[in-house]
Formats: C-alpha cells, structure tokens, sequence
C-alpha cells in the first residue's frame, strides 16, 4: 500500500511539473515570433480596464491636438536570438487616450515611415467597452497614420495646433524609435516650444533619441517613471518574455541624467515640468488621469 501511495504521489508531482512547465513557454507565432505563454497572459493581461470615464471641462481652445507617434514594428530581438511579439500595448495607449479625448483633445496619429500602428493584441482588452469603442474610432487612421518624416517635413511650423506629443508604451517602442532621428527632432520640436511630453512604461525609451549625434539629454535630472529593468529580467521565468532583452530602458535613461522615482511596476505617474511619465500597463489610468488634468490646467 506505501509503494502504491508512494508511485501515485511521484505521478502527481511529475504531472504538475510537466504542467507549470508547458504552461510557462511562449507561444511560437506564424511568422516564427514568440508571444507570451499562458501562465503570462493570466498573469499580466485583463479583459477589462480601470478606466475611470470622467467628465472634463473640455478644452475649447486652438492647441487641440496631440500628436501620437506608435512603433510601426512588431519582433524585437532577444539576447537568444528569439524573437518577441510586441508591439504597442493597446491599454498603455487607449486608456490615455481615452482621457485626453474626453478632455476636448484630438490625436494626429504617425508611425516612422507611416505603415500601420502595430498592437500586442494578445494583451487587449477584450470586454472592455470604452477601449473597444476608441480603437473602432480611430482604427482607419491606426491602420493608415502619416509618417513621422512628413510630419516633420510640413508641420513643425503648425506649433500653435498642438498642446502635446505622446509616445505608448508597450516593448515595441523599444524597436527603432529610440534610434530614430526624427522621433529625436520631434521631441526637441516640443521641448523647445513649450509642449507637453507624455509616455509610459517602455515609451520612455523614445526620449534615448534626443542624445542621437552626441547631443545633449534634454531631460538631464527630470523625475520620470519608467519601467523597471529588474522587472524585464525577471519575466522570462514565466514566459512573458522568450529570453533577455538586449538593452533595457531605465538604466540607460538613469546614466543620462534622469531621476527614476519608481522601483517597481506599478501605478506610478509623475509631472516634471512638460514631461508626464508612468511606470507600467497598471499606471495606464493613472497617467490619462494626470495628463488631461495637467493639459487643462495649463491650457485653458
């Protein structure tokens, strides 16, 4: 009877291994990407948000718009050579959005070279009605937005349409947008003329391409909540992740100068002077919260 106990407790730990196990691996796409693994999406996806629908005293003057630039791009590299299907996190960027639109806001939305807006569909948000209804909203110009480079080339001058630019979180902000030269003179474009800067998560990672041909950080000693590297280290022992990035974000940003006022990946948000930060998908409300608040407080 011990023996047969002993051989039924053995099978019992062998199944539950083997089941942690396969629930912990990624999930290899079409295209040869890996996207999160089931224990993953259970653990850092939700089908519906925190999103608070507040009604602002809408803001009725001409500096209306913000200015959205997305990643265009979905497979960042790994340290292992595995890919990761990312993209823009669909929370990190509509609940903002949903905020400011209800503010009295209107969003000219860009990609690097104008291909479509890329999501991490696995992560959205899929029985949330408010998120639902502002992506079917904007979903033509997410599909075809303009080109960052053409809204340099015949709108830098057009200062006085725009009250800010907002950069989504959402790892794909991590591919080519930190290196990319004329999200560096977009971001220059606003800093100088007095408009805001709003992001979150891995978004921070865009203001890197302020220092592109050895300039200057311009936001040497800002506080700034962004997500951590500690965080991003340890994913892949579940499965969000299929292995270690290459380079993460709060580090390099804290070696240019800034203050990281976050440890962890949480609610929190920060304003120093125009720039407005949040440290994770959890701080997506938080964020829309504040930068509504802090726009119509400076604008009107």
């Amino acid at each position: 009877m011990i023996k047969k106990i002993g051989i039924g407790l053995v099978a019992v730990v062998v199944i539950a291994f083997v089941a942690i196990y396969v629930s912990t691996q990624p999930k290899q796409e079409a295209d040869g990407s890996y996207s999160p693994s089931s224990l993953a999406l259970t653990l850092g996806t939700v089908a519906t948000t925190d999103y608070e629908n507040i009604d602002y005293e809408k803001y009725q003057g001409s500096k209306s718009k913000i200015l959205v630039i997305f990643t265009e791009q979905k497979n960042l590299k790994m340290k292992n050579d595995k890919l990761f299907s990312t993209g823009n996190h669909p929370i990190e960027a509509l609940v903002p959005m949903l905020h400011l639109k209800n503010a009295g806001f209107d969003f000219e939305i860009v990609t690097p070279t104008g291909k479509p807006v890329v999501f991490e569909m696995w992560a959205f948000p899929n029985e949330d009605e408010n998120v639902k209804a502002i992506y079917a909203e904007y979903k033509n110009q997410l599909e075809s937005p303009r080109s960052l480079a053409d809204f340099i080339a015949d709108t830098l001058t057009d200062v006085n349409d725009y009250a800010a630019v907002f950069v989504p979180g959402g790892h794909g902000a991590m591919i080519g947008i930190p290196e990319d030269r004329n999200v560096g003179n977009t971001l220059k474009w606003a800093h100088e003329n007095d408009l805001f800067t709003i992001t979150l998560c891995h978004g921070p990672g865009s203001l890197l391409s302020t220092t592109l041909d050895n300039n200057e950080f311009i936001y040497k000693g800002y506080n700034m909540a962004v997500f951590p590297d500690e965080v991003d280290e340890m994913t892949p022992m579940v499965g969000y992740l299929p292995g270690h990035m290459m380079a993460g974000v709060s580090e390099r940003l804290k070696n240019l100068g800034a203050n990281i006022v976050n440890t962890e990946s949480d609610e929190t948000v920060v304003v120093d002077r125009k720039l407005i930060t949040g440290a994770s998908p959890l701080a997506s409300n938080e964020l829309g919260k504040l930068a509504a608040n802090t726009l119509l407080n400076e604008l009107n």
